[in-house]
């Protein structure tokens, strides 16, 4: 006796109906999300005070992705009214050569993985057609495991670490301006710390086209820099370069 089979629906047209019934309730809730993915192509500056002296790497902007081993970066964000919940999460591992500091030479070679997560409330304090202005404030979570291997000519090699995460709190605010009908900027800047041995702050400017009411282009310039200290040492991490990306909004 033959079976009847009935017909399931692929995962794809499952995801399409969970993503089409997800839109229609944050419509229906008043809450308008975006989801973007960039690419940041910084330079990168890493400084580590030790016993016998400081150790300073530094990765140029022209050598980034050569030396990109592995990244991430994306950011969403969710508004409702004069509301607004901002999460941008970044994560890079890189290894890079230097010539090592001192009267010894020699080589200074690093390898760098960090996280920051920077989680902020928002609340819009200036809404007019051409700028709308918010204040924000959250915190920003920073991890690193960075090691420096510094071989002095003649000499053996000797490591040093930085290996640790915190969390700071972060006050900031964001500027977006019309320019036309399908050009906008951004313009935020944010600072973070208040403490005695750890700081943050960061600035982003960007030029924001709208392809269509679901898809805008972003190019732009980030810089963001933090401070702490690790084990009674002086730590620094400071990345400054262009980033381009992609926006969905629903």
């Amino acid at each position: 006796m033959g079976r009847i089979r009935g017909t399931k629906p692929s995962a794809l047209a499952a995801a399409i109906s969970a993503f089409a019934a997800t839109t229609t309730a944050a419509q229906e809730s008043g809450w308008s999300y975006e989801a973007t993915i960039y690419l940041f192509m910084p330079e990168t500056e890493t400084r580590l005070e030790t016993p016998s002296g400081t150790l300073d790497g530094t990765l140029s902007f022209s050598d980034a992705l050569e030396n990109l081993d592995f990244a991430f970066m994306g950011a969403l964000a969710a508004t409702n009214g004069q509301w607004s919940v901002l999460a941008d999460y970044n994560y890079t591992n890189l290894s890079f050569g230097n010539t090592a500091p001192g009267p010894l030479g020699g080589d200074l070679e690093t390898s760098v993985k960090t996280q920051f997560l920077t989680a902020l409330l928002g609340y819009r304090v200036h809404n007019d057609p051409s700028v709308k202005v918010d204040l924000a404030g959250g915190f920003r979570w920073y991890s690193t495991d960075t090691e420096f291997t510094l071989t002095p000519d003649g000499l053996p090699s000797r490591k040093s670490d930085a290996d640790a995460s915190w969390v700071d709190p972060v006050l900031g605010v964001r500027a977006r301006f019309t320019l036309s009908d399908t050009w906008t900027s951004t313009a935020y800047v944010d600072y973070g710390g208040f403490r005695s041995g750890s700081q943050t702050w960061s600035v982003l400017l960007t030029a924001d086209y709208a392809i269509n009411d679901r898809w805008v282009l972003r190019g732009g310039y980030r810089y963001i820099s933090f401070e702490h200290e690790i084990d009674g040492n002086d730590y620094d991490f400071d990345q400054s370069g262009p980033l381009i990306g992609a926006t969905y909004r629903f």
